[in-house]
């Protein structure tokens, strides 16, 4: 087993992060720390005295961990990242790696052997639906080239949920859903569909209530070298949302993942295919991404996956639909 800790007790940390690791048979959990004194409270109160809880990093470094997870907002991950690397500590870093390619840039100064101990959290990729998708599409099951839909549609407004709707309002502070969603997205979307990167032919905005930082919908649509066309669409903080799901049409067929359960539908002229994964989404990718970082601490690999790399493309083309954004209503 190794000894991971985790600094973050928001929603993701404490609703997925923590359960993953506590569920997970390579980890032995040996610190928490969150700067919230009512995060801390709940953690204590959930974990017992066997696990430190702290108010920030060095608190879990004073642990001894073998690996830290940070599941930490974009404006803070960077430099946290960083410290913990130069501690000698493997890194599980949330998505976005940083707020833009500007403030990322205090990775530049990681050594090869400081990379290479940090993973990023672009924790869906490691569903087994996306590597069905992609053997779909490498296959040639729907032909080419590709119009593919990506509408990303999954933080309702919930007025009952005050936390929630100041979390994200102070998210819309630092980017508009897409540069925070995008991250995803745009590393599926390089994974899926091969070498070349996706340039931005246009982008809109919409902000729906007038109090919000930002725009809360958004949208692009790019182009592949390859000849394939994405319509990307974000939206985050309306009373109701569309339906969130991914869809890939080609000439020989049609497929569509559900963005709520990663159920697969292949659509062709011999019928359709309905492929489903046991277990819920969240979970299932949280514990995959759990054992894929527990493997490089242990050394069983010797490379992060998804790396640094992919997490700064998939930033810089989020940030680069968000210029040509700010273009368009300037």
């Amino acid at each position: 087993m190794v000894a991971l800790a985790l600094v973050g007790l928001g929603d993701i940390g404490r609703g997925a992060h923590l359960p993953a690791l506590l569920r997970s048979p390579d980890v032995h959990l040996v610190a928490v720390a969150d700067p919230l004194a009512a995060h801390r409270e709940a953690a204590a109160a959930r974990l017992g005295a066997a696990v430190a809880v702290g108010a920030g990093l060095d608190d879990v470094l004073a642990a001894d961990p073998d690996g830290v997870v940070l599941a930490t907002p974009p404006w803070a991950t960077p430099e946290l990242s960083v410290t913990a690397l130069r501690a000698g500590r493997f890194v599980l870093a949330e998505k976005p790696v940083a707020v833009s390619i500007a403030a990322a840039a205090i990775y530049d100064g990681l050594t090869v052997p400081e990379r290479a101990r940090l993973q990023i959290g672009l924790t869906y990729r490691h569903d087994p639906a996306i590597a069905r998708l992609k053997s779909w599409i490498e296959d040639g099951l729907l032909g080419h080239p590709l119009l593919v839909r990506a509408h990303i549609y999954d933080e309702r407004r919930d007025r009952a949920d005050p936390e929630h709707l100041d979390r994200l309002r102070r998210t819309l502070a630092h980017g508009t859903p897409v540069t925070h969603e995008g991250a995803h997205v745009f590393d599926w979307l390089a994974h899926l569909l091969g070498p070349g990167a996706l340039r931005v032919d246009d982008a809109w905005a919409l902000r729906t209530d007038t109090d919000l930082p930002a725009a809360n919908l958004t949208g692009a649509r790019l182009s592949h070298p390859a000849g394939h066309r994405v319509l990307v669409e974000f939206g985050w903080l309306t009373d109701a949302l569309p339906r969130c799901e991914l869809t890939f049409l080609g000439p020989r067929g049609l497929a569509a993942l559900d963005g709520a359960t990663f159920a697969l539908r292949l659509t062709t002229a011999a019928g359709d295919e309905l492929v489903d994964f046991p277990g819920e989404r969240v979970p299932r990718c949280f514990d995959l991404q759990v054992s894929r970082f527990a493997a490089l601490v242990r050394g069983d690999s010797t490379s992060p996956e998804p790396d640094l790399t992919a997490g700064l493309a998939a930033l810089a083309l989020a940030e680069r639909t968000a210029a040509v954004l700010d273009g368009a209503h300037a």
